[in-house]
């Protein structure tokens, strides 16, 4: 049974009125869901103002709902049944810094009108319930302009919970880069990691410039397979281990050149890793405090985000910050408006491009997605980009139209999986129907 919640004493006489005329034209302070819980839909049900739950999902029983989705701990990370929880809890399971949120978040709307918007797949037509009866996504927000249109969880989520990032990090590390640029922190793309971090001074990625890591085009040799016998899970593993040497001693480590740098896309978790002790050196602050006072607090985020450290306090730049679903969203549209004042508006367009016929462009980076800073770039008509996470996380982002689209989920295979394509499909969709065409 959903709780109820109620609005702060100054949004009182606001949510009392629009209970009486109507959740139509619903407004909300989303800080607090001041539209009330009690309206809320059951999928396949017309859409309130409020957000939507289910306890179920698809495949729910293997995901745990029997045992109202359980922890467990880190160990149990490969295990279905803790994977709901787990997914929407990480601070609870390692150590984590706190990404401070402002003392007043920034206003979001509903506009509770439709949600019956359609995508074609494999030949069919399809709905956003077609798209959540079959895949497992315990969360799905659409908004445009500052509205929301759409924000359903499933497996027992709620709007409060805070739903780890993966690899979508990855992308903010890459705008606090552009931040630090414009503030003289960081002099220039040109320059090499060990400039600003001495103890990679004679390494691989020492010897890499600012440039090469933001593009994963550093030619390091390393692997990311995901089979738990790659570089990057060893890396992962040895990061949370206090008796093992620190992270810029670990990447050090990584010594050989596979490929020229720039010359060639390669995705590797350790290049972020590496940027993200640059910014630590740059700025002297912790990348937490940092993103909270350049990002999260002035783009009005209304929840703290806690962020995973490693074993010698350091944020895992590379991975895993958690947060509530609508602070993704404003994050996203922040970008779709290209850094809305808060993120240098040319550093936002050089980091969501891909110049056409580089190594970076989409289809030439990966069979489908090309490569900017950080940041995944859509093969369409005009530029369209995502962050993406393991395991089905994604943000969507049509700076046209403003249209943005959250999704995170709990999906077995970390990459590579079927779902990833039809979630691309429901994109293309939804930009067809509510942006601006031509999109493809």
């Amino acid at each position: 049974m959903m709780s109820r919640r109620f609005p702060p004493p100054r949004l009182a006489f606001r949510a009392a009125f629009l209970r009486r005329v109507g959740v139509a034209l619903c407004g909300v302070y989303l800080a607090v869901s001041a539209c009330p819980v009690w309206a809320a839909s059951p999928p396949g049900a017309a859409q309130s103002c409020a957000p939507s739950f289910s306890r179920l999902g698809p495949d729910a029983a293997a995901y745990g709902a029997e045992q109202d989705y359980p922890l467990g701990t880190i160990a149990d990370r490969a295990r279905q049944d803790r994977m709901v929880a787990q997914y929407s809890n990480y601070h609870r399971l390692l150590p984590a810094h706190t990404v401070a949120a402002p003392s007043s978040p920034s206003l979001l709307v509903r506009d509770c009108g439709r949600s019956d918007w359609r995508y074609d797949f494999d030949g069919k037509t399809l709905t956003l319930d077609d798209y959540l009866s079959r895949h497992p996504a315990t969360g799905l927000l659409i908004a445009k302009r500052g509205t929301i249109l759409f924000e359903r969880y499933q497996y027992g989520r709620r709007d409060t919970d805070r739903f780890v990032s993966q690899s979508m990090v990855k992308t903010m590390v890459a705008m606090l880069v552009g931040i630090a640029i414009k503030e003289g922190r960081i002099r220039s793309l040109n320059d090499l990691a060990q400039d600003y971090v001495p103890a990679l001074k004679g390494s691989a990625y020492g010897g890499t410039s600012l440039r090469a890591l933001l593009t994963m085009s550093s030619g390091v040799a390393f692997t990311e397979t995901y089979d738990g016998t790659d570089d990057a899970s060893r890396l992962a593993r040895n990061l949370r281990r206090s008796d093992l040497p620190d992270a810029a001693s670990q990447l050090a480590a990584f010594d050989r050149r596979a490929a020229p740098p720039e010359t060639a896309f390669a995705y590797a978790s350790s290049e972020t890793e590496v940027l993200g002790l640059v910014l630590t050196a740059a700025t002297g602050m912790e990348l937490s405090d940092y993103l909270a006072e350049k990002i999260w607090k002035p783009m009005g985020a209304e929840d703290k985000a806690s962020w995973t450290v490693d074993g010698h306090n350091q944020e895992l730049a590379y991975c895993c910050l958690s947060a509530r679903l609508r602070d993704y969203a404003r994050f996203g549209l922040l970008l779709a408006r290209n850094g809305g004042g808060v993120i240098p508006e040319a550093w936002v367009i050089e980091a969501t491009t891909a110049p056409e016929g580089s190594f970076r462009a989409p289809r030439t980076a990966t069979p489908f997605f090309g490569y900017g800073y950080q940041t995944w770039i859509v093969p369409a008509k005009r530029r369209m980009f995502a962050l993406l996470g393991a395991h089905g996380q994604a943000i969507f982002i049509d700076p046209a139209s403003q249209l943005v689209m959250v999704h995170t989920a709990v999906r077995l295979k970390p990459n590579a999986d079927p779902a990833a394509r039809e979630l691309t499909a429901l994109w293309f969709g939804l930009v067809r129907e509510l942006g601006v065409a031509p999109a493809r």
